[in-house]
This record gives C-alpha cells, structure tokens and sequence, in this order.
C-alpha cells in the first residue's frame, strides 16, 4: 500500500468523522498518511507530547509551554534554520488518549501559516505480520498572498511528510531497541 493511498487504511466514514475541516474560499486542505513499523502505544507517546515536539519534528529546535499541557495550552516553539520562520506559537485543540486523536491551531509566530489547524490521528494497522501503525494527519490553512492553492498544499504536504518519516524512523528505531512499551508522559 502507498502512505498517500487510504484504500484499505481505514473507511471513509473514520476520515469524514474526525479529519473534516471546513475551508473557506481562501484556504486549502488535505491528508497525509504514514505507515510505521511500531505499535499504537509507541507511536501515540511521541505524537501525544505537545511538549516535546522536537523528539520527532527535525525543525523543532527547542520547545517551551504555557499552561499545564490541557486543551488550551500554547506552545512557543523555535523553528531551526533553513524554513521561512524562526517562531510558531501553537495551541492545544484536542489530545484523546482513548482514540489517539491531537489537534493542533498555529495562533502565531513570524511565518506564512495563518488560520493552521491540524489533526492527527494513530491506527493499528498489521504491517509484514507484525503490530504496526498507520498515522494519517490533516490539515486546513489560508493561501497566503502571492500564492496558489497548489503551491501551499504542496508546501504544507512536504513539511508533514517530512515530520511524519522522521517519527517513522524515530519509533521504529526505538522498537528495534526493544522500547515497545510507551515513553513517560
């Protein structure tokens, strides 16, 4: 199966039920899917830690939170060089452990990403007959002037591509060490 390919992920009704987002004239959306060699409990506790998005996320250079890590709470974060931003302030929007769902709103920061959302969302999946993990995340975002539609999907995609190999390898590095169970909360 292909990462971009959600025949046979999940059914459609799943994907309608928790990655809709609404796009108004001026924004885009789409979906990005993963397939990881881990298990469930492994991959969500890395994606779950709002406050330590840097364990996975290789532009995150350091991250630091307001609040008490509950819905609500603002992370400031630090973006390495070599992106067209140095800050991102993001808020906590949704963390259910129950089904593994996080979501995420940019509310700031010194870059072109006005009006982020994400969603984020962690499935089992059997992957060459062994417990794996398929993490599909979406997003919405305004067209910044001088922009298409195209070009802003292309660049957001790229990003979440980029960060969701890098938590492939992250976790499947760790579950090769024999970390099968989860990481501290």
């Amino acid at each position: 199966m292909n990462d971009d390919d959600p025949c046979g992920v999940m059914d459609a009704q799943y994907i309608r039920r928790h990655h809709r987002h609404h796009p108004k004239e001026n924004q885009c959306t789409s979906v990005v899917f993963k397939n990881v060699r881990a298990p469930v409990p492994l991959v969500w506790s890395l994606v779950r830690r709002f406050d330590q998005p840097q364990k996975y996320k290789p532009f995150v250079s350091r991250c630091v939170v307001k609040g008490d890590l509950g819905i609500g709470s603002v992370r400031e974060v630090n973006v390495k060089s070599g992106l067209p931003a140095t800050t991102s302030t993001e808020r906590l929007e949704l963390l259910d452990d129950e089904e593994h769902i996080l979501g995420i709103r940019i509310v700031g920061g010194d870059h072109r990403l006005k009006n982020y959302s994400s969603i984020m969302t962690v499935h089992p999946k059997v992957i060459d007959g062994r417990p794996g993990t398929v993490v599909v995340e979406s997003f919405v975002v305004d067209v910044p002037s001088g922009n298409t539609k195209d070009e802003t999907c292309y660049f957001v995609k790229a990003l979440i591509r980029c960060n969701l190999k890098s938590l492939a390898d992250v976790s499947e590095r760790m579950a090769v060490q024999g970390q099968t169970e989860p990481i501290e909360k």
